[in-house]
């Protein structure tokens, strides 16, 4: 998924500062990530992520709500570490990367549930369909870098039900949990 949800919202969100600021995920120095996990027949687990993303966010610390999100992930970018299993993950079975290589989260509210937890709500298109779901976000900071600039970071969890987005539940794989972490630099 090329750029997709990962931090993607989450990354949008709490306060911590003077006024409204946009920022864009970095995933040039690789300080982002949009990690899965799913379920391997109901005995273990198949832990992954998509190599290849990106996104920004805009944040208001005294408007929480008015914060929005946008990521794209590269879905032909999963990595489970396995070069078969990735393979065949990416096609028509299940993902189908090559007809579908763009996931796209885009923010539609943010919620401030207080102590920095957020709900980010929005819209997720993946294999050709598109839902609303929730990232349940938290803030973990904000401030300046060694490098003269400013950044925000942010965490999150989702599960989606891949019968949401017509993609093949196999056994007790009919959901995958998405963990995603995301720090934006302020422009």
């Amino acid at each position: 998924m090329k750029k997709t949800l990962i931090g993607l919202a989450m990354a949008m969100a709490l306060p911590f500062g003077a006024s409204a600021a946009d920022y864009v995920i970095d995933t040039k120095g690789a300080h982002a990530s949009v990690n899965f996990k799913v379920s391997h027949l109901g005995y273990s687990f198949i832990k992954g992520r998509f190599n290849q993303f990106d996104g920004q966010f805009s944040f208001d610390p005294a408007n929480v709500a008015a914060s929005k999100v946008t990521v794209n992930v590269d879905t032909t970018s999963l990595d489970s570490n396995h070069a078969e299993r990735d393979k065949h993950i990416r096609s028509s079975d299940f993902i189908d990367a090559s007809k579908f290589s763009t996931a796209t989260f885009t923010s539609t509210s943010v919620v401030d549930k207080g102590d920095g937890k957020l709900a980010v709500n929005g819209d997720l298109n993946l294999h050709g369909v598109t839902k609303p779901i929730t990232i349940d976000a938290e803030f973990i900071g904000a401030g300046k870098d060694p490098w003269g600039g400013e950044r925000a970071g942010f965490y999150g969890t989702t599960r989606l039900e891949l019968a949401d987005f017509d993609i093949q539940v196999m056994g007790d794989s009919s959901y995958v949990d998405m963990e995603l972490h995301v720090e934006g630099v302020k422009q």
